[in-house]
């Protein structure tokens, strides 16, 4: 078993721990059976580092353990998960969060959510933000609304500027994927980009409600800062980014082929955005 642990990238003192044999005893060890627990414990360590490897490192035991569970059917506690990461050495990433926000502005729409970001179907409300990140070659500036139902990052936008003409660009990437019904209601904070008239003017074109929070309260718009402090940890935070055409391309696969189709969430039972809307279509069609 240690040595498919180490075939799986792990060193080799780490295999003896995770096996609770001495290293001096490696070999002796090779030639005598282990306890059947130890090789379970082995196998399962190693089926724990691939899928930690899978999420980009970002995973800790809880999602992890959400990952055996519902995506390979391998019953385990998630104490044990715990335990075992711990001895190999390997942990998801903390939350950190640190973002400047530009200064708001007085609102022109009432706020229609009032910090309850709940919906019963797609396209009820949308939540949409700004964050930014830097670069050696300059700040990247991305524009995301998050459809509340399923998590999904429907409509994004990336920017060398904070122009209110980029979160126009994010819900009109929103807008042409899913096409909502007139009623919508898209939900910000009340950044100058957000009271400016080309987003109000956009807004009205569609037929979506307009709703905005208090100044300087993170909180009314919590599931938009929720999504940001995901994306700081498991990317922005990660490395130090050569250009902004680097960082941009980063933030594209992130979304596109990670978060969407991949990342588990723990707010809609432990399944991705699309697998959640997937759920959804499918019980409506039958």
């Amino acid at each position: 078993m240690i040595d498919r642990l180490v075939a799986t990238g792990i060193d080799t003192a780490l295999a003896c721990r995770v096996l609770r044999v001495s290293r001096s005893g490696y070999y002796a060890w090779k030639s005598r059976p282990i306890s059947e627990r130890s090789r379970v414990d082995a196998e399962l360590t190693g089926t724990i580092v691939r899928i930690h490897q899978d999420s980009r490192t970002s995973y800790g035991a809880r999602r992890v353990h959400a990952e055996l569970r519902l995506g390979l059917q391998i019953r385990c506690g998630k104490k044990r998960v715990a335990r075992l990461m711990r001895l190999v050495g390997i942990a998801g990433i903390s939350h950190r969060r640190k973002r400047g926000k530009p200064r708001p502005l007085l609102a022109p729409h009432e706020d229609l959510v009032r910090r309850k970001f709940v919906a019963d179907a797609p396209n009820k409300l949308w939540v949409t933000d700004i964050t930014e990140h830097p670069t050696k070659t300059g700040k990247v500036y991305c524009a995301a609304v998050v459809d509340v139902f399923s998590r999904r990052v429907v409509g994004w936008a990336i920017a060398d500027h904070i122009r209110a003409e980029l979160v126009v660009d994010a819900l009109d990437m929103a807008r042409w994927r899913r096409k909502p019904e007139p009623g919508t209601v898209v939900h910000s904070d009340r950044g100058s980009q957000y009271t400016s008239w080309v987003f109000g003017h956009r807004l009205r074109q569609a037929g979506l409600l307009g709703s905005m929070g208090r100044v300087a309260s993170s909180v009314d718009n919590g599931l938009m800062e929720s999504f940001w402090s995901t994306m700081q940890r498991e990317l922005l935070d990660q490395r130090v980014w050569q250009s902004r055409d680097e960082l941009g391309q980063a933030i594209f696969e992130w979304i596109e082929a990670w978060y969407n189709p991949r990342r588990r969430h723990s707010g809609i039972g432990d399944v991705s955005p699309l697998e959640f809307e997937d759920t959804h279509h499918a019980a409506l069609a039958a």
